[in-house]
């Protein structure tokens, strides 16, 4: 007698938690309208990761935006396509109930923090805001809630900083408060917009064990959108990448990195940051400083009295050749873009200060005026560096006014179209605003602020952080040839230590407002001496490891 085995129970096939289809976004109407968004289309379901790449301005924020309509209705618009949330219709919901759904079921880590966040409100109160809206938490079990998401994100000295306002805290920091936002509540989507964008190396370690822990523990979908494609071989299932608003290619992460099939994806994996540093040995030293230190007082009591300092730089010392560049790194806190403001007297500082043979340190804030022509700065926050009400070409053409440079206005116009140039922006879109730009497009506005009054020193905070790779290799090269051409010496901050070595010709590594190591750049990446030195390239190779080793299960 034949024994037949009955066949297996065939599980039946459960729908994406998150489904866009055919999704097209229009900004404006008529001639003039811009189609972002043209017929985009991925799944993803509870508990998968999928990463979305692609350049700046190819359509990824928008898409991203788009799922929870928080887009500007008008002059945005859907003509065509449908997002299921749950099998719910996104796109068609009632305000209420996406209300409903925004910071509880789905919640979204956005790309600029500083500008995400209420400048006059603390960090308690805007993190337990979303506790008490979704929760209904209040009094100390919201606070002891807030204490523990702030630590599950790693922000130090948490009960300390409950009531620091968010200018108050550094880049990384504000992206930290972000990111315990979007957690408070456990969504079950989560949107990642460039969520280690600001962060240091070993912190973005740490951030992406932290999302993937909690991915595991509460089944949470994670769409995340970045250009670093290190990130996307840790984090991700699968990639879609976009291109002019358009997919051009998707898969598995594991099959993507092995063979790309698009000429555009493969550009992706091949752009990196190239080139060997400037090095000028007869050069003369542009700008030293010598025990720099900036402390900020901690006031209490009725008076106000102080009782101590934040030592956020303590003792720096250095100098600097023209026409080189020192890179400064360090995890987020560290000091470093406290540094970059004490060398231009944009804060109060102590210690020698010396620019092109003329002490800084001295001079009043009259004096140190027509110096600020020779010494620029592009902060790392370009939205928020930039007006809002003032069109790009003002913005960039503003400092040429305030100089008396170029005569009138048809010059100034003419230098504003040659830096737009410089950085890779169409000269046309100066009369453009800065909302109406990518992040990454901002940041090169901000770049090209900087370069068109020719200064002699650029302090770069965390320049290329916005970028995407192939535009960050481009700048890499922009800045180099600049320098080259002009003699520029650059101060260089960053946490991405593959832009570091591809610029620097020396290096400060900064810990607690300290120079922990100096040295070249050589020597610094080959043979590093100090054991934070170390931990800083070793978390640096571990995001960059290849993606048999690294991509998640």
């Amino acid at each position: 007698m034949t024994t037949v085995t009955p066949p297996l129970p065939v599980a039946p096939l459960l729908p994406p938690l998150l489904s866009v289809e055919n999704l097209q976004v229009r900004f404006g109407a008529g001639p003039e309208a811009v189609d972002a968004v043209r017929g985009v289309s991925f799944t993803i379901a509870k508990g998968e990761t999928l990463a979305l790449v692609g350049e700046s301005g190819s359509g990824k924020s928008v898409t991203a935006l788009s799922i929870t309509r928080l887009l500007p209705y008008p002059p945005a618009s859907h003509p065509g396509g449908a997002i299921f949330f749950d099998s719910e219709d996104l796109l068609h919901a009632p305000g209420a109930r996406l209300r409903d759904v925004r910071g509880n079921r789905i919640s979204m880590i956005f790309q600029e923090p500083m500008t995400s966040l209420n400048p006059l409100h603390s960090i308690e109160r805007q993190v337990g805001e979303v506790l008490t809206l979704h929760k209904g938490l209040h009094g100390k079990a919201r606070r002891a809630r807030v204490i523990d998401l702030l630590r599950l994100v790693g922000l130090p000295q948490v009960e300390g900083r409950l009531g620091a306002l968010p200018h108050e805290l550094s880049g990384g920091q504000r992206q930290r408060v972000m990111i315990a936002m979007a957690l408070a509540n456990e969504p079950d989507l989560l949107i990642a917009d460039e969520p280690t964008t600001a962060l240091d190396v070993t912190i973005q370690a740490q951030i992406l064990a932290l999302l993937a822990d909690l991915q595991k523990r509460f089944g949470m979908a994670i769409l995340f959108i970045t250009h670093d494609l290190s990130i996307v071989r840790r984090v991700a299932d699968r990639v879609a990448v976009m291109k002019d608003g358009l997919i051009v290619e998707t898969g598995t992460t594991a099959a993507l990195f092995a063979a790309p099939s698009h000429p555009y994806t493969k550009a992706l994996l091949a752009s990196e940051p190239r080139g060997t540093p400037r090095l000028v040995p007869n050069a003369p030293e542009i700008l030293s400083c010598d025990d720099l230190k900036v402390w900020f007082p901690i006031r209490k009591g009725v008076i106000r009295r102080t009782v101590g300092h934040i030592k956020a730089v303590d003792g720096i010392s250095f100098s600097l050749k023209a026409g080189e560049t020192l890179g400064v790194v360090g995890e987020s806190g560290s000091g470093k873009t406290t540094l970059g403001l004490g060398l231009l007297r944009l804060v109060s500082s102590q210690g020698a200060i010396v620019f092109s043979g003329t002490r800084l340190d001295g001079l009043s804030n009259t004096a140190m005026r027509p110096l600020r022509r020779r010494l620029q700065i592009v902060f790392q926050d370009p939205y928020g560096s930039l007006s809002p009400r003032l069109s790009v070409g003002e913005i960039i053409g503003e400092g040429l006014a305030v100089h008396g440079l170029a005569g009138d206005r048809a010059g100034r116009r003419a230098l504003v179209t040659q830096a737009l140039s410089e950085v890779g922006l169409d000269p046309a879109t100066q009369d453009r605003y800065p909302h109406e730009f990518s992040g990454g497009q901002r940041q090169r506005i901000a770049i090209a602020r900087a370069l068109v009054l020719k200064p002699e020193v650029i302090v770069l905070d965390e320049p290329t952080s916005a970028l995407d790779v192939t535009v960050q290799a481009q700048i890499v090269d922009l800045l180099r040839d600049i320098q080259t051409r002009h003699a520029i010496a650059y101060v260089f901050i960053s946490h991405d230590l593959r832009v570091v070595r591809a610029l620097a010709a020396q290096v400060l590594v900064m810990k607690d407002g300290k120079v922990v190591e100096a040295g070249s750049g050589e020597q610094i990446f080959q043979a590093p001496r100090h054991d934070y030195t170390r931990a800083l390239l070793a978390a640096a190779l571990s995001l960059e490891a290849d993606s048999s080793g690294i991509v998640k299960n």
